[in-house]
């Protein structure tokens, strides 16, 4: 298998990261690595966090929390959708029950 990662550089709280990336993916990678900055610069502002290592573990927390928001709303959506496709088939059925 060939490996057609590049290298990409980011900058997180002005320090610079080299990162293995597929050239399809750098767009995103890049676009992830300036919020994450941004989510750090924000927490270090806030005052309540001091060192780079606490800083990049509240924002990771912060993300983590997030991303199982979003899942649990995914989950949430697919069951309601599976309960209208479910009410859907039934009301159907009546219909043809009442024809």
């Amino acid at each position: 298998m060939v490996d057609t990662s590049s290298t990409v550089s980011i900058r997180v709280l002005d320090r610079e990261y080299q990162v293995h990336c597929p050239p399809d993916q750098q767009d995103a990678l890049l676009a992830a690595a300036r919020d994450l900055d941004q989510r750090m610069r924000d927490i270090r502002r806030a005052g309540n966090v001091i060192g780079l290592e606490r800083i990049a573990v509240m924002a990771a927390l912060n993300l983590a929390y997030e991303l199982s928001q979003a899942r649990q709303e995914a989950l949430t959506g697919a069951a309601i959708s599976t309960d209208l496709e479910r009410l859907d088939g039934k009301l159907s059925q009546a219909i043809l029950d009442l024809e």
